[in-house]
């Protein structure tokens, strides 16, 4: 049962054993002596050591010599050793160090392999079933589920791994054996985390829209988009959000994509990761921006943008006092002004012909004649077709109203009579 124990160093280690009982069967006499040397500072402490070096004869070489002095328990803590050799034995031992450190080397690159990207081990994790992966990938692995990704049991582990301690012991093995593989390793993985050395370096989040110097909150719950927020964290914190292109609509020269081509650069203020994984963010939009070209990194969107700023409120207020601060405006051409003396013309009489009819001292004169044209209009109508009562009633006050309506609308024109009061041009 491979639970509960750290599987990949008790592989290792077995597979060291083997090959250290292959080497034995195999130095014949030659020998290392050994010497175990005591620190001062271990002397000072009152820590218990030995009074005495211990100087020991050990077969094989001088790797296994010390791993059998460490075997048997005898190696102190992290006492240096030193290896006392003839010139005879010295080359012998030179050769079983060699071949033993390869056979080492080839058991390590079997047994150190992560089981998701199936590289060598970069900054390993061991989780609490046993089994070690690398870092970032159990990270990726846990976006999507809680489980190991090779026994399938649940981890109790934070999805970001904060604060969850990396395997020193592996760390150590690997940086010593290996340490070119890890530093290309390490390196290519940045290089896969910046998104590479191409001009797509912005990640897209296509979500909302949102306006520059305005707090958004948003919630993170996609595994792509976890993926995108922790790589902006560790970044500049920054990325961009555009709307989603619902109907298609062409985006210029991107043609017809799903997200719109401008948007808000926003940088992250605050994030807070839940039990699940799930993540809440404060953020404010810093410019806005258009995309110039896009692509698909690791299932979301990244791109090439342009900045695009905008005018600052008070340069905005600068040239608005400037506009407002300057001479008068040039005198229009002539027929304007003859328009614009017609118009006026026109305006004031008909305002003086609104304001004589509503004035109070004429309203009763004007009245009076409404009177008078009522009766002749009345008189006329009785001549012209005989109007039954119920008729007569109702279409004479509609002749009236109607005629007043035209009078105020300037279209019956207003005589002076003989006695100069006036009178209506009948056009209804």
């Amino acid at each position: 049962m491979d639970c509960s124990v750290d599987v990949t160093v008790s592989k290792l280690m077995d597979a060291v054993s083997e090959i250290v009982a292959r080497q034995l069967s195999i130095s014949g006499k030659t020998t290392t002596v050994v010497q175990e040397l005591v620190r001062w500072d271990e002397i000072v402490s009152g820590d218990p050591v030995r009074e005495k070096a211990n100087l020991q004869t050990l077969p094989g070489g001088r790797l296994v010599a010390t791993y059998s002095l460490a075997a048997k328990g005898e190696l102190y803590r992290a006492n240096d050793l030193l290896y006392h050799s003839t010139p005879s034995t010295n080359e012998a031992q030179h050769l079983l160090d060699y071949d033993i450190l390869q056979e080492i080397l080839e058991a390590t690159h079997q047994h150190v392999d992560c089981q998701v990207c199936y590289n060598l081990l970069l900054d390993p994790v061991t989780t609490p079933c046993g089994h070690t992966l690398c870092r970032i990938c159990l990270t990726r692995t846990l976006d999507h589920s809680l489980h190991c990704p090779v026994c399938r049991r649940g981890l109790g582990l934070p999805p970001s791994l904060l604060g969850h301690p990396s395997n020193k012991t592996l760390t150590s093995l690997l940086d010593a054996l290996c340490p070119q593989t890890i530093a290309s390793r390490r390196q290519a993985i940045a290089q896969e985390e910046t998104g590479g050395e191409g001009t797509l370096n912005t990640p897209l989040f296509v979500c909302a829209l949102g306006f520059p110097n305005t707090p958004t909150f948003l919630r993170i719950f996609e595994p792509r988009y976890r993926l995108m927020l922790r790589r902006c964290m560790e970044g500049n914190r920054e990325f961009g959000m555009l709307m989603y292109n619902r109907y298609s609509e062409p985006q210029g020269d991107l043609g017809s994509v799903h997200f719109y081509q401008y948007g808000t650069m926003m940088h992250i203020v605050h994030s807070q990761m839940l039990a699940d994984g799930t993540s809440l963010i404060e953020c404010r939009g810093a410019y806005r921006f258009r995309v110039l070209a896009h692509g698909l990194h690791d299932g979301y969107s990244v791109g090439k943008v342009e900045r695009l700023d905008d005018v600052s409120t008070a340069e905005e207020e600068r040239l608005e006092a400037l506009e407002t601060s300057t001479s008068q405006p040039p005198a229009p051409p002539a027929h304007d002004q003859r328009y614009t003396r017609t118009h006026t013309r026109v305006g004031r009489s008909t305002s003086q012909s609104h304001a004589y009819s509503r004035a109070p001292g004429n309203r009763q004169r004007f009245h009076r004649t409404h009177a008078r044209e009522k009766r002749q209009l009345a008189t006329t109508t009785r001549s012209r077709h005989t109007w039954p009562a119920s008729q007569r009633s109702r279409i004479v006050p509609f002749l009236v109203r109607q005629c007043v309506a035209d009078q105020r609308r300037g279209e019956v024109q207003t005589t002076p009579d003989y006695d100069g009061q006036t009178t209506l041009e009948d056009h209804c």
